[in-house]
């Protein structure tokens, strides 16, 4: 089975990321860190439950990785034609327990399993070969974290709780019967939309919030 594990905000800029999801939410999400290993960097904001927030982007200053960057970093012409069209919260992260098996059902949409950090692995992440997000982002980029979730103690808590997201999708049956091939626990709702688009509600200290 398959969990929700942090929603993905996809800036050209993480200057840009933080300003946008403060407009949305009303909350100033802190910098989290840099991924010296995928040459990207991230702010981050615990949602409740285990869940999180990311805003991650690419980092102008980080290393070239060996492999594709995650969320389609390394296309910033794309990045940035997304973000413009308004296309900015740009999926999800799911965890599970065993990424080898849904690769092996899956592999053609979700990519191959990437070891992190490569010199001393505690987690593994699925990357398509070219990096881009699986399906456009209407299936969700995976993870395994070998049994160690993430610490909660390490994201910043604002009081913002998640409270669901919506997919908009031109086949949404199609990708329906996705998320129950793959026993996604909780999946977003599906809605019939002209492209891939999501929005996240979100409970803030300053009420219901809606992140795009």
């Amino acid at each position: 089975m398959l969990k929700l594990d942090h929603i993905t905000v996809v800036p050209p800029t993480l200057a840009e990321g933080v300003r946008h999801v403060q407009d949305c939410l009303d909350i100033e999400v802190p910098f989290g860190t840099r991924h010296e290993y995928m040459g990207t960097h991230n702010h981050r904001l615990q949602l409740g439950d285990g869940i999180y927030l990311e805003i991650v982007a690419f980092d102008p200053d980080g290393i070239s990785p060996r492999h594709a960057r995650w969320f389609g970093l390394d296309d910033q012409k794309t990045v940035r034609s997304n973000w413009d069209a308004g296309r900015r919260l740009r999926g999800w992260v799911a965890s599970t327990n065993d990424l080898r098996s849904v690769l092996a059902k899956h592999g053609e949409i979700f990519g191959t399993e990437v070891p992190l950090p490569p010199e001393n692995p505690v987690f593994a992440f699925a990357i398509p070969k070219d990096g881009s997000l699986p399906l456009d982002g209407a299936a969700p980029s995976l993870i395994d974290r070998r049994g160690v979730p993430v610490s909660s103690e390490k994201i910043p808590d604002r009081g913002a709780v998640f409270r669901s997201m919506t997919l908009e999708h031109p086949e949404p049956e199609a990708i329906e019967r996705l998320y129950e091939e793959l026993e996604i626990d909780h999946p977003p709702r599906v809605v019939t939309g002209t492209e891939v688009r999501y929005r996240a509600e979100i409970e803030t200290p300053s009420g219901l919030k809606e992140l795009t």
